[in-house]
Parts: C-alpha cells; sequence; structure tokens
C-alpha cells in the first residue's frame, strides 16, 4: 500500500489524543454525505416530474410528427410522404389537419384549435386512457361528426360531457375577402355532435383548446381537399426512433421537419432541464461550503499530529511526502462523505418511490400525484459521485500545502 494512503487511513479511523478531532472529523463526512444526500434526492425528484409529464403527452403526442418547414400545409399525396407510408418499421400513419377557430355553443364562446384526425387515430396514441365519461371515441357515423374536447374548453363553453345542442364551429374561409356588409358570410359554419366522452392531458394547451374530430371535417370546414398539417406515426415496438427519424429526413430533405416525442414539447422540457441545473449548481455551492468542515478537521490534526510528524521526518519522510499525508485524508473524508451520502440518497429515493411518504401538501386530488414524483438515473448519480470528488479535492489541496507550512515548522 501506498505509504501516505496507509497513514492517512490510520489517522483517520484511529482515536486522536484529543476527542474534539474524532467528532469534527465525523461532522466533516456528514456534512459532505448531506451535501451529496441533497444532490441525489433533488436530481431524482425533478428526473420524476420530467418522467411525469412525458407520461402525460405520450398519451396525445406521436411517437413522430412531420411537419412542413415553411407555410401550414402540405399535399400528402406527394411522392415522399407516401414512400414514409410504406417504411417497415411505420405501424400507424395518420394524416392530421390542425387549425384555428371560433366555437359556439348556447351563446358561449371560444377559441379553439380543431384538430382533423383519421379512424386510426386510436392505434396511434393511448387516446382511451386519457377519456371520461359514458360514451366512446368517436369521430364520425354516417350522418354526423362528433368531437372530442378537452376538459377545461367543456368548462368554458359549460357543455358538459354529453350536450345534446350541436356545438357550432366557425372558421374564415379562406383566400376570400372580408364582406364588411355581411362578415358572417365570410365564415364557413359546420356543426359537431359530442360522443359522450372528454379527455383530460393535464395540460392547459390541449385540455383548454384542442377538440378532436373526424379528417373530412376540417378539410371540409377549413375548405381543403388533400392537405394536410401534420403526419404522425406509431413505429412498431422493435424499431429504433432516432434511426427511424434519421431514415424519414434523407427521403424527405429540408423542407420537412421531423420531431420525436421530446422535441414536440422542447419548450416544455428545456424550461425543467434549466431549473434542474439551477438546483445543481445551488447545491454544488452548499456543498462547498460543507468542505470548509473538511479544512477545519485537517488542521486540527496537522496540530494534534506535530510529534509523528518529527518522528516521521527523522525517519527520512521530507516536506512533501508529509503533506501528501494529509491531502489523502482530506481526500479520503471527501470520498467516504461521498459514499455515504449517495447511499443514503437512493435509499430515500426508494421509500419516497415506494410509499410516498413525502406529500405535495393540499387536499386529496389538488395535485396530478399526491407524493413528490422520483425517478433515479445513474447518470446523475456518476455526475454527482464526481462532483462531490471534484469539490471535496480541490477544496482541500491548496490549505494543506498552506497548513503543512505554517504549522509543521522544523
Amino acid at each position: 500500500m501506498n505509504f501516505p494512503i496507509y497513514i492517512a487511513k490510520r489517522y483517520l479511523f484511529s482515536k486522536k489524543s484529543h476527542n474534539a478531532i474524532n467528532i469534527i472529523s465525523a461532522i466533516s463526512v456528514c456534512g459532505v454525505a448531506l451535501a451529496t444526500l441533497a444532490l441525489v434526492c433533488t436530481l431524482s425528484v425533478f428526473n420524476g416530474f420530467q418522467d411525469m409529464v412525458a407520461s402525460f403527452f405520450t398519451a396525445f403526442d406521436p411517437q413522430i410528427k412531420i411537419t412542413v418547414a415553411h407555410g401550414k400545409t402540405f399535399d400528402t399525396k406527394d411522392e415522399r410522404i407516401q414512400k414514409i407510408r410504406t417504411l417497415k418499421d411505420v405501424a400507424v400513419f395518420t394524416e392530421t389537419l390542425e387549425e384555428n377557430a371560433m366555437v359556439q355553443y348556447k351563446g358561449r364562446q371560444a377559441m379553439a384549435v380543431i384538430k382533423g384526425v383519421q379512424d386510426n387515430f386510436e392505434e396511434l396514441t393511448k387516446i382511451d386512457s386519457i377519456l371520461y365519461g359514458n360514451g366512446r371515441f368517436m369521430l364520425h357515423d354516417s350522418i354526423v361528426d362528433y368531437c372530442v374536447m378537452g376538459v377545461e374548453l367543456v368548462s368554458k363553453l359549460s357543455s358538459g360531457v354529453k350536450f345534446v345542442d350541436p356545438l357550432e364551429v366557425y372558421a374564415p374561409i379562406r383566400d376570400a375577402k372580408v364582406n364588411m356588409a355581411n362578415p358572417a358570410a365570410s365564415f364557413n359554419m359546420q356543426y359537431l355532435y359530442s360522443p359522450g366522452v372528454v379527455f383530460i392531458v393535464k395540460q392547459l394547451k390541449y385540455d383548454g383548446s384542442y377538440i378532436l374530430t373526424s379528417l373530412d371535417f376540417a378539410r371540409r370546414l377549413f375548405h381543403y381537399t388533400t392537405e394536410a398539417s401534420a403526419i404522425e406515426l406509431k413505429l412498431k415496438p422493435e424499431a429504433n426512433v432516432d434511426k427511424v427519424k434519421s431514415d424519414i429526413k434523407q427521403i424527405l430533405g429540408d423542407s420537412f421537419v421531423v420531431k420525436d416525442r421530446y422535441e414536440q414539447q422542447a419548450d416544455v422540457f428545456r424550461i425543467m432541464k434549466i431549473e434542474k441545473f439551477i438546483s445543481y449548481l445551488f447545491l454544488t455551492f452548499i456543498l462547498m461550503i460543507a468542505c470548509f468542515n473538511v479544512i477545519g478537521s485537517l488542521s486540527m490534526l496537522i496540530i494534534d499530529k506535530k510529534n509523528d510528524v518529527e518522528t516521521l521526518r527523522n525517519l527520512g519522510a521530507n516536506d512533501k511526502l508529509i503533506a501528501r499525508i494529509f491531502l489523502f485524508e482530506g481526500r479520503m473524508i471527501s470520498t467516504i462523505g461521498a459514499v455515504i451520502g449517495i447511499i443514503l440518497g437512493l435509499v430515500l429515493c426508494y421509500i419516497q418511490q415506494k410509499y410516498g411518504i413525502i406529500s405535495l401538501g393540499g387536499s386529496h386530488g389538488t395535485f396530478v400525484v399526491d407524493a413528490y414524483p422520483v425517478s433515479v438515473r445513474p447518470l446523475d448519480i456518476l455526475l454527482i459521485f464526481i462532483t462531490v470528488l471534484v469539490v471535496g479535492y480541490l477544496s482541500v489541496w491548496y490549505p494543506v500545502r498552506y497548513l503543512s507550512k505554517r504549522l509543521l515548522v522544523k
């Protein structure tokens, strides 16, 4: 074993002549461990919230979404689009059309996003998992068209889940001038009926404005024929999303934008990553403060071991070797604190994940989840361990050299 490490190990675990040094060393280890534990728990909670938000979008957003780079719509008869349909990894291919419109129910009005989808939309997403009501997901029959609205939009219109009177949908006639004498003539009006269900994504963007209906209805309302605003895909279970996305980009070129599920919600996840990074920086700063306890512990140890240092000098040890002994002492305190903190953090995360002992507060059902969600990621644990070691090692390097020169005078 390396001689400085051996002596540092003996100093760390052996009883000192002054009991206060043992206490200070224990406090130093606890300080590093607590800072490490805080890093593990905090980053895991942010991961939990991110996974929770992703699970909400999963029920509404497709695995891959193709939109035009410029403009709003494109012709689905394009040969490149039809080539995407024949890819072996594509399980479900759906054309969709999204446009803004005004809706009215018994005098109450609201702006909404009409999303026309094909009949295989149920196969594309897990829409059934977010439907509420006594009806079923239905877009049209041989007589009328149906709509499935977000729960917040239903509340704005006061229509109820199962409304009897038709919902009036108004959209400006495309490429037509507004008739100032009769403005109503510049709008196309259609009716939609209720299938007896609404969807709840638990995101205001969808629940407060989206209406799902048939693609044919949307094309009639907005005066389109074969156009669509997006192609939405579901891949086969064994397919590699990144590879399929790359293949689609090669086929379509720069005139189309291809996004996976996370890229479709890039703004939300970007904000969450920024919040997580800022929390990491703050807790790292707290870790740096905790490492000052290690410096105090080392200074007391250096004073306590003056006689031992003199003996080592008589045996031929130089000042550099003696300084390395106390340097390794500080590094061992940081390493032990990091290991203990990570283990305790993982234990707490497991308990929270299993039993949800720390709740979000409020009455039952106020929040989407009752307790803080937790998700432990190996890369985060590795980052935390490296961070603690780097901060701990750097924090003791200069102080040990300085204290050794000042306190260990020959």
